[in-house]
Parts: structure tokens; C-alpha cells; sequence
């Protein structure tokens, strides 16, 4: 299975998502207009090995809540990337049994590797 998690209103998944070029076979799906069902984020989850690691710090949100404050566990991560979508770090790049998570350049590279190699 092939997907990418992303948000269409924000310019670095549009650039990462026609960087990376996907073929008809990749399954792109909006988490604004398309919300994570729990199925799909267990998933993530299992290949990443946390959800923390899913949990993105840079979420306006993530201030403005206090969350920064709080002493956050796996449950609490879990509940705050369900109820609202900016707290999953993005683009989340899903290939056969890996995960991809987050925009730096390494990340972005292995992914691309990753596509390539299929």
C-alpha cells in the first residue's frame, strides 16, 4: 500500500507531493476535508512505534491548548491527532511496511528513495 497523508492547504506538502510525484496508485488523502479514522492511525502508529512520534510540536494549537505545559503520554497524543488535524505531523508517507513522517530534506529523500525503489 501506498499513501500520503497531507494537508492541501499547506505550500510545503504541495511541494513534497509533486516532488515526490505519485502515480495513480498512491492514495492521497486530505486530513482536513478527510478526517484519520482510528484504524488508520493505528497503523501509522505501528510502523512509526509511537504516537508521539506522529504528534506534531509546531501545531499553533499545541501553545495556544498549553499542551507544551503538560506532561503528554501515548493516550493523550492519540486523542489531540483524532480530534483536530494540525496536531499530526505532516505529510505521513505511507509504502508497504514504511512510514515516512514529517517535511525535513532527509525524510522527504527516503521517501522519494522509497517510491523509486518500488
Amino acid at each position: 500500500m501506498k499513501k500520503i497523508y497531507h494537508l492541501s492547504t499547506c505550500s510545503t506538502c504541495q511541494r513534497i507531493v509533486k516532488e515526490l510525484n505519485p502515480s495513480s496508485d498512491v492514495l492521497l488523502q486530505d486530513i482536513k476535508t478527510e478526517k484519520i479514522t482510528v484504524p488508520q492511525l493505528e497503523e501509522m502508529k505501528n510502523l512509526a512505534g509511537s504516537y508521539e512520534a506522529l504528534f506534531s510540536r509546531r501545531a499553533m494549537k499545541y501553545r495556544s491548548l498549553g499542551l507544551n505545559d503538560m506532561q503528554l503520554e501515548e493516550d493523550d497524543y492519540k486523542r489531540y491527532i483524532l480530534e483536530e488535524y494540525t496536531f499530526l505531523k505532516r505529510p505521513v508517507i505511507l509504502i508497504k511496511d514504511s512510514v515516512f513522517i514529517g517535511n525535513s530534506k532527509k525524510v522527504v529523500e527516503k521517501a522519494k528513495d522509497a517510491f523509486n525503489y518500488i
